[in-house]
């Protein structure tokens, strides 16, 4: 497992994602491995956990473990995850802490024989649906609103149809009480199904393997071309989708009441860029960010540099749309988060060195654009202004490819606390001054919108399906789901689960 390193105040900047989930039904193949570069290919979005559970038709298999997914997996432990369907999951924590007993995919025994899950998301009723599985008489062992979906799953309440070998129908009991965001990967003895929560808050993609050789579910579609996948489509909110012997089956489980709620920060941050979401590449889009920027927030310099890697199609926009010369400014130091080395205190004290480089040649005596993708807490942003005028920067000029976040995230992002957001507490104005910019400018949330669903209606000059809307409660405050209960379910799971388990 890695350290807290990056440095905290650089991690904790950054939003995290609760995890990537993928899923395979392809006989004859070594589905273990191929998870396992699926998953290697998900690694960004979620890099606390890795696990893979298999089955061969007649028993399940499973491996899990803390860290990377090169790190849990190695030739040894891979060989013994036989069959010809599996799941798999990267995890961030969001409910549930950092520890291997909320590591995923969960593996269970019923008595229609195995089921595993992974899930990308969060219950917002989660405490209601824990406590009523616990009224039932069902233990659990971790805080991970995972658990309860598993749970659900292999004991449904006792209503007449539902104790029966009928998966489709268990889990469509489930969509029935389940609140939030939830993309799944189940896998049974025969199966793996694939369900998406009514509003599609969370992605999730079908791909077919070459050779009609089976099918495959991912969170992105950049984990499909890594094991020679072809992309067939997104997976409906409301979905349920069975890959069997028989091929690909699907169902209605739950209608959305509104016109979809896809999370917006997929496009600013969290999709990888070379990934497909709503039939358009998610690079294009944060090109079109950047543009909106350059148009809204003009400003007289001599090059634009991104942040990278994240923020670099975005700056790339900016410099077509403004007609400054696009460069480099910053080099990034991609691996210093793999060591278990801590560092001395001089070396903290250096903090955003140990991630970043400036490239003096592209900075000095330059008026610098410095182009980010968000602005979460502000730990950030002021070293990176230091850095570049240490590089030589005379000027730099904070620009960022999506409005201030003021709002948490409950539907499956770490997006921190109300207190712990800059934008929350402080104006642009104030931003501005505590990172030492000479000028700070963020996206409008029209900007934003209008971008992506520009490059959206571009990409749909074939007609699809698709159902058109996003959810941006972390930048207006309106939320999709009902949230009553969530702030009950963090205190029980702190008052509870941090007691239990230390």
């Amino acid at each position: 497992m890695t350290d807290n390193w990056p440095p905290d105040d650089d991690r904790l900047d950054r939003p995290r994602e609760a995890c990537g989930v993928f899923g395979i039904y392809a006989p004859g193949s070594d589905v273990a491995r191929l998870t396992f570069f699926a998953l290697y290919a998900l690694q960004h979005r979620g890099q606390e956990s890795a696990g893979i559970a298999s089955s061969d038709g007649r028993m399940a298999y499973l491996h899990k473990g803390m860290g990377l997914v090169a790190q849990v997996f190695n030739e040894e432990n891979l060989a013994p995850l036989k069959g010809h369907l599996a799941i798999g999951q990267n995890r961030y924590s969001t409910t549930g802490s950092s520890h291997i007993r909320n590591a995923q995919p969960y593996l269970i025994e019923t008595i229609y024989g195995p089921l595993g899950v992974g899930h990308n998301g969060n219950l917002t009723n989660a405490l209601t649906l824990r406590r009523r599985l616990l009224e039932r008489g069902v233990g659990l062992t971790s805080s991970s609103d995972s658990e309860v979906i598993t749970q659900m799953l292999a004991a449904p309440p006792p209503t007449p149809g539902y104790y029966k070998p009928d998966w489709e129908e268990r889990i469509m009991a489930f969509m029935a009480q389940a609140e939030g965001a939830y993309s799944l990967v189940i896998l049974t003895r025969d199966a793996v199904f694939a369900v998406r929560d009514p509003l599609g808050l969370r992605p999730l993609c079908l791909g077919q393997l070459s050779g009609h050789r089976g099918y495959v579910v991912a969170s992105e579609s950049c984990a499909l071309g890594t094991i020679g996948a072809e992309y067939v489509r997104e997976v409906r909110p409301g979905e349920i989708v069975r890959l069997d012997r028989e091929g690909l089956r699907s169902r209605q489980g739950r209608q959305a009441g509104t016109p979809g709620a896809l999370c917006v920060f997929e496009y600013v941050y969290f999709a990888r860029p070379d990934s497909m979401l709503e039939e358009q590449i998610v690079h294009r889009v944060r090109q079109r960010l950047g543009a909106e920027l350059a148009r809204e927030a003009p400003v007289q310099a001599d090059v634009v540099v991104g942040v990278p890697d994240s923020a670099t199609p975005a700056a790339i926009g900016y410099a077509q749309a403004s007609g400054i010369p696009y460069s480099e400014g910053l080099t990034k130091n991609r691996y210093i988060g793999r060591t278990f080395i801590q560092p001395d205190d001089q070396l903290r004290k250096s903090g955003i060195h140990l991630k970043y480089n400036p490239l003096t040649a592209n900075l000095a005596g330059k008026r610098v654009v410095l182009i980010d993708d968000s602005i979460v807490r502000g730990n950030t942003a002021g070293p990176l202004v230091r850095l570049l005028r240490e590089g030589g920067a005379t000027e730099v000029h904070l620009r960022v490819s999506s409005p201030p976040v003021r709002h948490p995230c409950f539907m499956g992002v770490d997006m921190a606390t109300h207190e712990e957001l800059i934008a929350h507490r402080k104006s642009v104005e104030s931003i501005q001054a505590h990172i030492g910019a000479d000028s700070l400018a963020f996206l409008s949330h029209e900007g934003m919108m209008r971008a992506v669903r520009q490059a959206q209606a571009e990409a749909s000059s074939v007609e699809t399906d698709q159902t058109c809307g996003h959810c941006s409660a972390c930048f207006t405050g309106q939320y999709p789901v009902h949230l009553d209960e969530w702030w009950l379910h963090k205190e029980h799971e702190k008052l509870i689960f941090e007691d239990m388990w230390g």
